[in-house]
């Protein structure tokens, strides 16, 4: 299974680098994980709706431009479906089961996902109707990822 956790934005934080970086060590017996960032544009404090419109769009197409034609897509946004860990491992194995073997995920910058990237998702999924800083989403989402192979797998992790 080739999964891509399509992000935007630079992981700035060390100590959110390090549990990426754990949680990427863990999923190695079950994945090749792949994370890639493209360019976040820079928010105002204050901005209009048409300001917000434009930076959405900016991120959106550079998203856009890294999806594979091939590649499952699941962006991350709030109004997208909700599962319990349970739920979403039963959902992967469906889908690996079927033939899939290309997931990309997608996690948005400040302001979300575009209107385009969530269209081009064959699935919405969310987290949560919290607000989650989308940096710190990366790691939860990993963690989340782990969780889900190892319920798959029958292991004790998720208890």
């Amino acid at each position: 299974m080739n999964i891509v956790i399509l992000a935007v934005g630079k992981l700035k934080e060390k100590y959110l680098q390090d549990g990426i970086k754990e949680y990427k060590k863990r999923l190695k017996p079950f994945c090749h994980l792949d994370i890639i960032e493209v360019a976040e544009e820079k928010v105002p404090e204050t901005l209009s709706d048409a300001e917000k419109q434009r930076v959405l769009k900016k991120e959106g197409e550079r998203i856009l431009e890294k999806l594979t034609p091939s590649s499952f897509v699941i962006p991350l946004c709030v109004e997208g479906e909700r599962y319990s860990s349970k739920q979403m491992a039963q959902k992967m194995s469906d889908l690996m089961v079927s033939g899939i073997s290309h997931i990309t995920f997608v996690i948005g910058g400040t302001l979300g996902l575009s209107d385009e990237v969530k269209a081009r998702g064959h699935l919405k999924l969310s987290f949560s109707t919290f607000t989650f800083p989308h940096q710190l989403m990366r790691l939860i989402f990993v963690e989340q990822l782990y969780r889900w192979f190892k319920i798959i797998r029958g292991e004790p992790y998720h208890r």
